[in-house]
């Protein structure tokens, strides 16, 4: 069967990938192969479910749920797809940095966190410190290409900072991730949720102007 030959041979490019890993290298070719050993296993694993759970169709929703990239011929510029969502690559490359372990947690945050984008919303990871929401989001900007600035949320920030930040993302295109987000006032957070709904429905009717 096609999908065992594949998942067997993508066990071997792994191991091969391990052998080359304990040689000698510089450490650029290290980043490299341990970045790809990274994906490689995640690879291996979704492989090997699509096998053990009779995946034949392209419209199932195991195969639909992986974040996968085509070149569009019409646009001449690569689309990424996940479930009903695409997304063109953003050419925002930070270099060949560390990846993180991908799970099964980071894949459901993948498909939560694009279908919210893709219906012009925002996502709010929730969970205990520590876990990986924060880096969880930063990976899945470096897979699409997208700049992202990550903000440390406090009890100081006040509407006006926050309306600041919000206008230097929907200037720059870029994402913004509000870490401990709880730590802002009521007062704040009440003003701050008309705001972010003042971008969002900016976004949906596809205006090239707003004002918060």
């Amino acid at each position: 069967m096609a999908m065992k030959d594949c998942h067997n041979h993508q066990i071997k490019l792994l191991s091969d990938l391990v052998k080359m890993v304990q040689g000698d290298l510089t450490k650029p070719m290290r980043m490299k192969l341990m970045c790809m050993i990274t994906m490689d296993a995640h690879s291996r694993d979704i492989i090997g479910k699509l096998y053990d759970e009779k995946v034949m169709n392209a419209d199932e929703f195991q195969w639909q749920s992986q974040l996968k990239v085509y070149w569009d011929e019409g646009k001449k510029d690569f689309a990424q797809k996940i479930a009903d969502a695409t997304f063109y690559y953003g050419y925002e490359y930070l270099g060949n940095g560390p990846r993180l372990v991908i799970t099964p947690l980071t894949d459901r945050i993948y498909v939560t966190a694009t279908q919210a984008l893709h219906l012009c919303m925002g996502c709010a990871p929730a969970g205990p410190a520590g876990t990986g929401k924060t880096e969880t989001t930063k990976d899945l900007s470096a897979a699409l290409g997208k700049a992202i600035y990550v903000f440390n949320c406090s009890d100081q920030m006040d509407y006006k900072s926050m309306a600041g930040i919000f206008k230097g993302l929907a200037a720059s295109g870029s994402w913004g991730c509000f870490d401990e987000f709880n730590r802002l006032v009521p007062a704040v957070l009440s003003v701050c949720s008309v705001q972010f709904k003042c971008v969002t429905d900016a976004i949906k009717g596809k205006k090239s102007r707003f004002s918060l």
